[in-house]
């Protein structure tokens, strides 16, 4: 096996487990959902370590895990910025009243959000020459963090209804909340796009030029993030009984997925390093 199938292996066992999450009741399924969070933060820290080398898996694991840690410490201790909320037994040892797992989940898919965002506001490239002097603009490296913070926070519009409704964590004041979702104070995703942003802008000065391009090695990240979008909303559709976070989770994924499905799509339809056919006609170069 080499280093390039890693991420794939990982990635399929995620999904088997996935696949098992909705079949499954009580403690399996609280098992299932712990085993899933590491499995993804050793896909997505792997991924980083085995493409870009220890610079960028470090930065990852400092913004997003020790960043995750300490924004979630300071929502349970003070209520700043998600809204007043408490953690149940059920996820594993706590630190500061924060399971250990939920900084593991931030890293999971803030990596392939930030490569998301990546891919749709740069041309994929196999070298950084590939780039395009316009990746490289104060303007463009605001649009990319804008499109990873959306791309993050908007998986808690899936995340937060399925996790509420399992009681793994519950909210003092859910008001007001987004229509069909109660429960969970609207201070939430407030909350998770605040961090996000903070999260994105830190991560490409700390991580380097490394992540600032994207190829086909990349593959496996952008495999995740469309599995978890597509896979969401059928499981909350379907199997989960909650059709308000499948429409709202839809809705706020598909800001970044859908571009991205598309993208990839004419990608494979004519490759990037294969040349474009020559036109014929008067405006034909001689």
């Amino acid at each position: 096996m080499t280093r390039r199938h890693v991420p794939w292996l990982l990635l399929a066992l995620l999904v088997l487990i996935q696949i098992c999450y909705p079949l499954s009741t009580g403690v399996t399924r609280a098992r299932l959902t712990v085993a899933t969070v590491v499995l993804g933060y050793l896909l997505a820290v792997g991924h980083a370590l085995l493409t870009r080398g220890p610079r960028t898996a470090a930065a990852l694991v400092a913004v997003a895990t020790g960043g995750g840690f300490a924004i979630e410490a300071l929502g349970v201790a003070t209520g700043f910025p998600f809204g007043s909320y408490d953690y149940s037994g059920e996820l594993g040892p706590k630190l500061a009243g924060v399971p250990l797992i939920i900084p593991l989940a931030w890293t999971w898919m803030a990596w392939p959000a930030w490569l998301a965002a990546v891919r749709l506001t740069t041309p994929a490239a196999r070298t950084p020459a590939a780039r395009t002097p316009a990746a490289r603009t104060p303007a463009g490296h605001v649009g990319r963090v804008a499109l990873a913070t959306v791309g993050l926070a908007g998986w808690d519009l899936f995340l937060d209804p399925q996790m509420v409704a399992e009681g793994y964590w519950v909210w003092r004041d859910a008001t007001p909340a987004l229509p069909g979702l109660p429960g969970i104070p609207v201070s939430n995703y407030l909350g998770w796009l605040l961090f996000a942003v903070l999260l994105m802008s830190a991560l490409r000065p700390l991580a380097g030029p490394a992540v600032a391009v994207t190829g086909s090695r990349d593959a496996p990240m952008f495999a995740l993030y469309l599995w978890t979008y597509f896979s969401s909303v059928l499981a909350h559709a379907v199997f989960l009984r909650l059709p308000a976070s499948a429409l709202w989770g839809a809705a706020g994924m598909a800001v970044v997925a859908v571009p991205l499905a598309v993208t990839l799509l004419r990608a494979r339809r004519r490759p990037a390093d294969r040349p474009a056919p020559a036109r014929t006609g008067v405006d034909t170069p001689a």
